[in-house]
Parts: structure tokens; sequence; C-alpha cells
């Protein structure tokens, strides 16, 4: 009996689909004959005899002036393909007269993944390469080190952005020697953060000419479909694809499962299912006592905390000892507990790691033999991302899906082939937003004054436009030369890379002022609100206060045994149709809105079956956000025609609303968190039933424009959801949200489907 089998005894009612992905063999190719005997040597001494084909087929690219995007597997080995051109173009420059020669430059989207870099580089004992990072965590005098002394930089895009264009003349003889910049990880840049990055790369590859070099770019990720054009859009210039995987793979096992429906019921009486969290609890503590070492991958900081305390506590009546070998990750944790847990990991003193996606990318964990996703992570991109981690030296994997009680898990469960059998999202995002692009012009003005040649050639030609606006509200100067910043504070402060609003809120203990993580602007609102439960390495804490204005939110440590979940109310007006198609009476449309919400009250609910406990009214501030929706109607006529009583129309808009915002995810690159809805049955700017989906993001971030061109796809797969759920009046699995300002009220299932009917018919 296999491993998945075991896991299912008892339980085989909650195995809902399993399947096996055969072993794959490797196809070698010959070393580049370009590289050095000593480069080669130093790889072959690490165990590789010969690349695959994929990595010469990119390594030879690059090295001939290329860019170019390697899109394999997890585990493929992209490493050495962009790591042969790279040293060897600093093997080359050595003996020149500063003593540096040819320069490269790594960016990863997070610490981890760099610092790994520089492990796998410094074990490859060429004494003439100075490689570094460079990150937030780095030290003033390492950076002054590196800065001076590295030939190969491992940094991300944040410093690139705020330290090294902004800084570049101190930069200079780094830059003008530079030979390659790698992006490594390229479809975790996505949505805004990837529009921001992209600006990042046109501003860094202008500097770069500036001072004389032009650096070949080299891609790399294991999911993104349509890499070429992706690739091509972040980095503005053509890039050439690679996509035939050489490498081997062991036999993988893939198993769908779905929580038990419990003995209570929640809003509208619907019944309520077992928790993800709890169900990865016990999952993951059978994988302890099996003797497999397993990464457990979950939706929130809360989450990875609570799988972590609840493991160990089953363990505690198996084996005692196993406790001290399970642990939690995530982002917030201070430098010095990240680097101890991944070491952990490495050496195999832990057996288990629940996890953010904080882990998801990259880093070299070899022999992990099982993962958990616990929710869908937002993309088929990312479910196979963390599918990945395991197996990652060739051995079998086991690969286990649990569905959350949501509308696109409850789905994809049931529906395997949409998870499965299709290939990974394209990488979404519009590095002409104008939210990103003005603080990156105001950037590139601040680092070389800009020229209109130059803005059309690396920012396009909407920028002149732009760059005009920036000047009549007092952000530049033009002149005959071109645009100039001329004010004191920096540039780059105007743009925020990772969207978050602001500087990070901290953490902090009541009573010692120690600061226990952090948390960015936006989820602060929700997750660190007064009376919200926060978890740090398994403590459970209360929030006590939240000072937005000094970006501050303090704790007390109290045991209990609930989580919580903030409700949030939105309103919406159109500022602009951008586009719009007639079906019928009904119409689909997208255009630009503003929006207005506030978090208004939270919930506790049991961390086991979620029952709900309670709720208490919060006052929050108001947020405003100017950004991108995609909205249909129906006319009054075809509400008629729908058979939905005018009492129930509310409610079948709403509950429409919820499902499609909920499945919006599988076809766009986005969370369903990082988009919002609206609903009404007459909304002041159309006249009509109104149902809005938005970016959460300011300006957009290209999720909603996704769902508007792929809206036929999108809604027949919302309406195949709502209809094939089990229950009566609906529930969180097709039409109730977690974050609903309404409580989900009014809710009316088969009114949402009569609607999408009329919608779809046309």
């Amino acid at each position: 009996m296999d491993v998945l089998s075991r896991l299912a005894v008892g339980r085989t009612d909650r195995l809902v689909h399993s399947e096996r992905i055969p072993a794959r063999v490797a196809q070698l190719a010959d070393w580049p004959a370009w590289l050095d005997p000593e480069i080669r040597e130093a790889f072959t001494e690490r165990g590789i005899d010969q690349p695959w084909v994929h990595q010469a087929e990119a390594a030879n690219l690059a090295y001939d002036g290329q860019h170019v995007v390697l899109s394999t597997g997890t585990a493929s080995g992209k490493s050495l393909a962009f790591g042969m051109p790279v040293l060897q173009a600093i093997h080359d420059g050595l003996g020149a007269p500063n003593g540096r020669g040819a320069t490269a430059l790594y960016l990863s989207p997070t610490k981890a993944l760099a610092n790994d870099q520089l492990r796998s580089l410094s074990g490859l004992g060429l004494s003439w390469l100075r490689a570094a990072t460079y990150d937030g965590d780095t030290p003033v005098e390492a950076r002054n080190w590196a800065r001076n002394h590295s030939n190969y930089v491992l940094t991300n895009p944040d410093l690139i952005h705020h330290s090294m264009l902004g800084f570049h003349q101190s930069w200079a003889p780094f830059l003008r020697r530079l030979r390659y910049i790698v992006i490594d990880e390229c479809h975790a840049y996505r949505g805004v953060f990837g529009a921001h990055v992209a600006e990042v790369i046109r501003r860094l590859r202008r500097i770069c000419e500036s001072y004389g070099s032009s650096p070949v770019v080299i891609c790399a990720s294991a999911t993104v479909a349509q890499p070429g054009d992706a690739a091509s859009r972040l980095v503005g210039s053509p890039v050439h694809e690679v996509i035939v995987d050489g490498s081997p793979a062991g036999e993988r096992v893939i198993a769908l499962w779905e929580p038990e429906l419990t003995a209570f019921t929640g809003e509208n009486g619907a019944p309520i299912r077992r928790t993800a969290t709890a169900e990865c609890a016990d999952l993951l503590a059978d994988l302890v006592v099996e003797g497999a070492q397993s990464l457990a991958f979950v939706r929130s900081r809360k989450a990875a905390e609570s799988v972590a305390v609840m493991t160990r506590e089953l363990l505690l009546d198996v084996d005692p000892s196993l406790t001290e070998s399970v642990a939690s990750y995530r982002g917030g944790y201070l430098p010095e507990e990240r680097r101890e847990l991944e070491a952990r990991l490495r050496s195999g003193s832990l057996r288990a790691l629940a996890t953010t996606n904080a882990l998801e990318l990259g880093i070299d964990i070899s022999g992990l033999d099982a993962v958990i996703t616990a929710g869908w992570p937002g993309t088929r991109a990312s479910l196979w991302q963390q599918f990945g981690r395991a197996g990652r030296s060739g051995a079998p994997a086991l690969s286990i899906f649990i569905a959350r009680d949501e509308p696109l898990d409850t789905y994809l469960v049931h529906h395997p082939s949409a998870m499965l059998g299709r290939p990974v999202e394209a990488n979404v995002f519009n590095p002409e937003n104008p939210y990103v692009l003005a603080p990156h012009l105001c950037a590139a003005a601040s680092e070389l004054p800009l020229t209109s040649d130059d803005a059309v050639r690396w920012f396009g030609i909407g920028s002149l436009a732009l760059l005009d606006s920036l000047v009549a509200d007092g952000f530049l100067r033009k002149r005959p030369t071109g645009w100039y910043w001329t004010r004191r504070d920096r540039a780059s402060d105007l743009a925020d890379l990772r969207g978050t609003g602001g500087p990070p809120v901290r953490i902090v203990e009541e009573g010692t002022g120690r600061i226990l993580g952090t948390m960015d602007v936006a989820a602060a609102h929700a997750n660190a609100h007064p009376g919200a439960v926060y978890m740090h390495q398994g403590v459970t804490h209360l929030v006590t206060s939240l000072n937005l204005a000094d970006s501050v939110a303090t704790v007390v440590e109290q045991d209990v045994d609930y989580s919580t979940s903030a409700r949030e109310v939105s309103d919406i007006r159109i500022l602009e149709e951008l586009e719009q198609v007639t079906l019928g009476d009904a119409t689909m449309s997208f255009g630009r809105v503003h929006v207005s919400s506030q978090v208004v009250a939270f919930m506790r609910r049991r961390a086991i079956t979620g029952e709900v406990l309670g709720e208490e009214a919060l006052d929050m501030p108001v947020r405003e956000l100017e950004t991108t929706a995609v909205w249909w109607t129906l006319s009054d006529a075809q509400i008629v025609d729908s058979g939905v009583e005018a009492t129930e129309v509310p409610g079948a808009a709403h509950a429409a609303e919820h499902a499609s915002i909920g499945m919006l995810p599988l076809f766009a690159t986005c969370d369903r968190w990082d988009i919002g809805g609206v609903s009404t049955a007459h909304h002041l700017d159309t006249g009509r039933l109104t149902v809005f989906v938005y970016d959460g993001l300011a300006g957009g971030a290209g999720f909603a424009e996704y769902g508007y061109h792929h809206a036929r796809e999108w809604l027949t797969a919302t309406r195949t959801l709502i209809a094939e759920c089990s229950c009566e009046s609906g529930c969180p699995a097709c039409i109730q949200s977690p974050k609903c300002g309404n409580a989900n009220n009014p809710l009316d299932k088969p009114g949402a489907i009569a609607f999408l009917d009329q919608l779809l018919t046309q």
C-alpha cells in the first residue's frame, strides 16, 4: 500500500480524485564549446556530468547575445543554464586593468532565493568569482563591498529601484561592465507588481546604455504561459523562448481532497465543511509519522502558524519527540529566523513545515517527499510551483490539493481537468498603467534627463502625454534638452513596487516592545484591526490597537481557540467606459471606476470547524481607490424573462457577483483577495441591474480586463459552479463569500443561475 492509500484509510470519501504522472527520462546535450574547462569542472565536481538539452540551448542563445527566457519545469536546472554564460563572461574579464572585468546582476522576487543562489555559487569553489547578496538584510559594510568589488550581485527589484538606480553614479564601474541581467522566477512579476518591475528593468537598461553597456537579459520560470510574450513585456525587447524540458523527473501522484461536512451550519443555514487548515494538519501529522519530509502551503500567515500548532498537538498523542520537527514559515519573520528554518529543512531536522507562498519560489530543497496545498493558491502556475517542491531530486513525489469551502476550490476538485489538464496562465500585467508609469517617468528623469526619444523608446508613445501632465502637476520641468526632476525629495519614493500603499505596519508586543513581524497596510485593515488574532511561531496574540499613522499594531499574548476574519463594504462609481459589447438587451463593459471601501466588522470562527462564534463592529477608515473593472448589466425585460421575482433581484445579483469573483482567478493570474465586487439592482451610472468585478490595486492590474476579454468562458464556469453545487440555497462552496460586507445577505442561488443564463444566451 502506498502513502496516499494509507492516508485515505477511513477517509475515502474525502479523496475526490487521484492520478499519476509517469516518470520522465533525461535528454542530454554536450557542454558548450565556449565554456572554460575550469567552469565545466566546477559543475562536474558537483555531480553534473552533462547539461540537459534546454540548459545548453538557453546558454548558447544568451552567449550569442540574445535575450532569452527559459521556461521549463521545477527542478530542471535553470540555474546551470544561466550560470554558464554568466560565469564565462566574468571569467573572460579576468585580468582587466581595474581587476574587476565583466559583471552580472541576478534579480529574484524573494531574499530566500537570492541567498540560495549565493550558497550554490559559493559551492563551485571559483576563486575569481566574487558574488554577494545586496538586499534589505545586508549590512552597510557588506553593501559597500558588493558595490565596489563584487562581479556578481544578487538582489531584488526593490533594491534596484530604491538604491542602485537612484545612486547609479556610485555603481558606474559595475554598470559599465554589466554583461548579463538574470531575472529568476519571472512568472512572479504579474499584476501591478509585474508592471512596476517592467518599468524598473527599462530604467536599468537605459542607465546601462548611458554607460556604454548593453546587457543580455536571461529570464527563467518553471510556470508561465506564452513565456516569450510575457518576458518581452517585462524586458521591453523581444525575447527568445526555450520551452522543451530535457530534465528527468520521478513519478508524481496527485490527489484532490475535499474535507467532510460538519454538523454545524453557517449563514443562511448552509452546512459547513471542516476547515482546510484542520484537514491539512491531520494529513501533515500523518506524513510525519510516515517518515515523509513535507511542506504544507497555506493561504495566510495565520494559517501557517495554526497548521504548525495543530500538527504538533496531534503528534503529542503519537510520539512527542516528533513535535520538534514541525515548524511554520512565513513572511514577516526576522531574517535570522528565516535562515535557521531554511537550514533545518535542508538538513532534515525539520520533517514538516507549514508555510505561506514565501517558500514557493526556487530555493533548492532536495529530498522532499510530499507537498500539501491547502486552498487554491490563486493560479495554476503557483499550484505547479508548489507541487514541484517535492521530488526535486528525481524521486517519487506526492502532491495533495485540499479544497477550502469556497467556490473556486469546490469547482476544481470536482472538475480536475480545469486544474490539471490545462496549461498555466499567461502573466497579466500592464506596464502602461498610468498609475505605474507616471512615478517611474519621474524616477527616470531624476536618474538622467529624459528626452522625447528616450521616453518613446523605453516607455512607449503614451508616455509623452503623461510627461506633460507631470509637468503640469509640478513633478517635472521641461527644458529644450528634455524633462528634469527638480524637487528635493527622492523620485523613487513615488513608486511602491509591491503596491502595499505605504510603509509596512510593525507588529509590536505590548509591554516588551519586541517586534514580532510586519504586515502591509492593505492587509493590516483586515488582519491587524483591534480584536484580530495574530499568531507568531505558534503563539497566539490578540491585537489591542492599530495606529495607521505610525504604522504600528500592538498585540498581547493570549490563548484563544478561534480565528478572525474581516467584513468589508464597498461602493463604486463609473469614471470612464473604455470598451463595451452589446449582448442583445444586456451589456458587458470594461473601464475605469472609483471604489470606496471600509472594513466594518470582524467575525470569530472556531478554528477546527469554521463555526461562527460572533461578530463585532469596527470603525476603520474608508479607503479610496481608482482602478479598472469589468461589469455586466441586464435590462428590466431580461429580469422579467428570467422569472426572478422583484424581491429576489438583489440577492440574485449578489450571488452572481460572489461566484464570479470566486471563479475569475481560474482565468486571470490573480487571487480572489486581489479583486473585489459590487452588485446592485439599480446602479446610478447604468440605470440597470449591474454586477461589477474590479481590480483591488490603483490603476488596475489587468485582471478585470482579462475577465472582460474572456467573459464567456469565465461566466460559463461561474454558472456551472453554482448549478452543480449540492446545497439547496447557497453555501461557502458556491455563492457565499468570507469577506462579504453584508453578511452574505441577501443571496439567491436560483436567481443567480437565471441571470447568468440570460447573459450567456446572448
